[in-house]
């Protein structure tokens, strides 16, 4: 079974935070099918009976658990096409989903949103999560999930419109599901690693230290112990953006969680190492298309659909 690194798993899980789309219960009649569309953070819970996923639902792992002893076994590289009460599943939706009922079922099914600080969890978890008898690992979560969602769809939107309540609960099943995939040995091995090499892993873990230090690459290549040359190539192959790109990426997920949580632009400015408020504004606008006031204003007070 796969080792986890707590601390790791710990910065992953503490940097999630949702807001929910539409939480509801639906019930599947025999031969009925319940679509997840791509372009969406899709949870599902088995509240009874069984599905069907098409494709296959959690390539990645699959969990054997004895319901008896509460052991758990893995099969890794399992395909996993039947959900049954009790289990969970997620999707980050880059490909649609279709749940079949043979014989009929109860799902809750949550759509998520991903707050801008919490994107970078697409980059370390794969397209699928599943997790078999989920309400036995987690009876607490698992107890949440079953009251998400509103029993009738006249109903879905007074659920839709408690915001607070209902991002706390969704917050908690999820964080719930991803700890059970990854504490029961289906994460892959150094998992949450972004780049599954340990000295890149070194350098990624310095710049989210402290993403207002004046970062340059001969600094991270130092911290790596790789040459200029080796050190940007490599990074560039992990991550998939230039480390100035991956600081910049950084500072202004930084910024947002800033002046989400009340700070000045300028407080902001100084923290994140520019050399002035036109500066840091500019940055930000190139990253975000807004300024960094009209951001923050457009987030504490939404404006209604």
């Amino acid at each position: 079974m796969t080792t986890i690194d707590a601390a790791a798993l710990e910065r992953v899980l503490s940097s999630v935070d949702v807001r929910l789309g539409v939480a509801r219960r639906d019930t599947l009649g025999p031969g009925s099918v319940a679509s997840l569309p791509a372009g969406s953070v899709w949870l599902v819970f088995v509240a009874g009976g069984a599905v069907h996923g098409q494709p296959p639902l959690g390539q990645a792992c699959a969990l054997d658990v004895d319901r008896v002893s509460r052991s758990v076994a893995y099969s890794p590289n399992a395909a996993q096409d039947l959900l049954v009460e009790g289990d969970a599943f997620l999707t980050l939706g880059r490909q649609p989903v279709t749940l079949r009922s043979d014989d009929g079922a109860s799902l809750m099914i949550a759509e998520l949103q991903l707050s801008d600080t919490a994107a970078e969890l697409r980059d370390v978890l794969p397209e699928f999560i599943t997790v078999t008898d989920f309400a036995g690992l987690e009876p607490a979560a698992a107890a949440l999930a079953r009251n998400l969602g509103p029993a009738t769809p006249d109903d879905w939107p007074l659920r839709s419109g408690d915001p607070v309540i209902c991002r706390l609960m969704t917050t908690t099943v999820l964080l719930s599901v991803i700890r059970a995939w990854a504490e029961n040995g289906c994460a892959p091995a150094g998992w949450p690693s972004r780049s599954g090499d340990p000295f890149l892993d070194r350098v990624v873990e310095a710049i989210h230290d402290q993403p207002g230090r004046e970062w340059t690459v001969e600094a991270l290549a130092g911290i790596s112990a790789m040459s200029r040359s080796v050190f940007a190539e490599r990074f560039h192959r992990a991550i998939g953006r230039s480390p100035a790109s991956y600081v910049t990426e950084v500072r202004m997920q930084s910024a947002k969680e800033l002046l989400t949580s009340g700070h000045a632009v300028s407080d902001v400015s100084r923290q994140l190492g520019y050399a002035s408020d036109e500066g840091f504004s500019r940055a930000f606008r190139r990253a975000t298309g807004a300024t960094p006031s009209s951001w923050r204003v457009r987030k504490l007070d939404p404006v209604p659909a």
